[in-house]
């Protein structure tokens, strides 16, 4: 499995996709993760196109188990961040 591209390499490539110096690339994907960030938190949902949908779900209280100890205990009701992945990026990556 190869190694994640790191921030920095991500915005070379951008960098060097958009014909641009690494700053306003750099400038770019941080004003894309900040309206993700804030759309998300916020209770919406961002579809990147050719990417995925990046949405909150909420989970009810629920019981849960301690793998260390074996006690249950409940859990309160929490958000989580979820993606669904585009159709043409699973199909671009299967082939």
């Amino acid at each position: 499995m190869a190694k994640p591209m790191t921030k920095t390499q991500l915005v070379a490539a951008l960098a060097e996709e958009m014909d641009t110096d690494k700053k306003s690339a750099g400038a770019a994907l941080d004003a894309v993760c900040n309206l993700i960030t804030k759309e998300v938190s916020g209770g919406g949902a961002v579809t990147l196109p050719g990417v995925g949908k990046i949405y909150c779900r909420e989970r009810p209280e629920r019981m849960v188990r301690n793998p260390a100890t074996g006690e249950q205990f409940k859990k309160d009701a929490d958000k989580v961040v979820k993606m669904t992945i585009a159709k043409a990026l699973k199909d671009s990556v299967n082939g």
